[in-house]
């Protein structure tokens, strides 16, 4: 049986557990992650604030891809564009209507999904390399496009394109002004993202996507409408990269069209596998992996660029010994000391 297989099982036995124990997950998301956020809110110095706000958009985005790839097992590489995507619809939004913050960032998520769900068309007939290639494209044909357009920085029409002495910064919600607030409101977001994927996971689109990945022969044979399946899930991918794009361009007040290069989505969901795919914990080490790494080495006077020999290495060892990634290797491990602490067997 393979990973993917075996995966897929696990996620039938998961939805079928009886009781509070089926939606523990959903109950230790919010608790962990915003204990979490209260805590670095309080001790981290602002250009760590920062940069982790940046990694708790970028683990959003990755549970999307995590979810693609771990429920479907499908490979799409135009997660980030749809990142950017959400990115410019909150930005555009935002400065010619100046609607509520959080409306902006549902608005983003809708228009991203919406594009997420043509993207994901061609997996109806393309699975493994080539709807990565496809996907690949479509990211770069966002690239070429983003570049030609930029991104709205408060001028009129409908790019919303300024002169340099007239640029304005996206307004950030009225509760989150200051970076250590708008760092605890991106990740209480996040984890609203994570739990809504928990629930499907453990519900029956999550059931029928356990099918479709252990087989399309099974699913049709079991009454599984592929299409419908399919098209959720590439939507609630789309709608999670758009929600953090709007939660970068909050971050920043602005985005440029330079930091959606096509290779992003490579490295998003390469980390994603290396993070894990199976756990939300894996979308948080993913946002870590792609941000906060790089920007410990350059704290250190280490170019960031040297993490991606680091994240190559990961992810041959995630894909050669270690298929949960690393959510799913400390996951055994905390098991395993559990074990020991209560005196049982394995």
């Amino acid at each position: 049986m393979s990973a993917l297989e075996a995966g897929a099982v696990g996620d039938v036995v998961a939805v079928r557990r009886p009781g509070l124990d089926r939606y523990r997950n959903i109950v230790v998301i919010p608790l962990a992650l915003i204990t979490a956020a209260l805590v670095v809110a309080a001790l981290a110095n602002g250009y760590w604030i920062s940069t982790l706000t940046s990694a708790t958009a970028i683990a959003l985005a990755a549970s999307g891809v995590g979810l693609l790839y771990g429920q479907l097992g499908l490979v799409s590489l135009c997660q980030y564009s749809l990142l950017g995507v959400g990115g410019w619809v909150a930005l555009r939004l935002g400065f010619a209507f100046h609607l509520p913050f959080e409306l902006g960032l549902i608005a983003a998520g809708l228009v991203s999904s919406a594009i997420g769900v043509l993207c994901g068309l061609p997996a109806l007939r393309l699975r493994g390399l080539y709807l990565a290639l496809v996907t690949l494209m479509l990211a770069g044909g966002f690239q070429v496009v983003i570049n030609a357009w930029g991104y709205p920085d408060g001028g009129p029409g409908f790019l919303g394109r300024a002169d340099a002495t007239q640029r304005l910064m996206m307004a950030r919600p009225a509760i989150a002004g200051s970076n250590s607030a708008y760092f605890v409101y991106c990740v209480v977001v996040l984890a609203l993202g994570l739990m809504l994927v928990e629930l499907h996971r453990r519900t029956r689109p999550g059931r029928a996507w356990a099918l479709i990945r252990a087989g399309e022969t099974t699913a049709l044979a079991s009454g599984v409408n592929l299409l419908l399946y399919k098209t959720w899930a590439f939507a609630l991918a789309g709608f999670l990269a758009g929600v953090a794009g709007a939660l970068l361009a909050g971050g920043v007040g602005q985005l440029d069209g330079r930091a959606f290069p096509a290779s992003e989505s490579l490295s998003l969901f390469a980390l994603t596998v290396v993070g894990g795919v199976y756990n939300w914990v894996g979308a948080v080490i993913t946002g870590l992996l792609l941000r906060a790494v790089p920007s410990l080495l350059t704290d250190y006077g280490v170019d960031g660029n040297v993490a991606m020999i680091f994240f190559g290495a990961a992810l041959l060892h995630a894909l050669i010994t270690a298929p949960t990634g690393v959510a799913g290797q400390l996951g055994g491990l905390l098991e395993r000391v559990g074990r020991l602490v209560a005196g049982t067997k394995p």
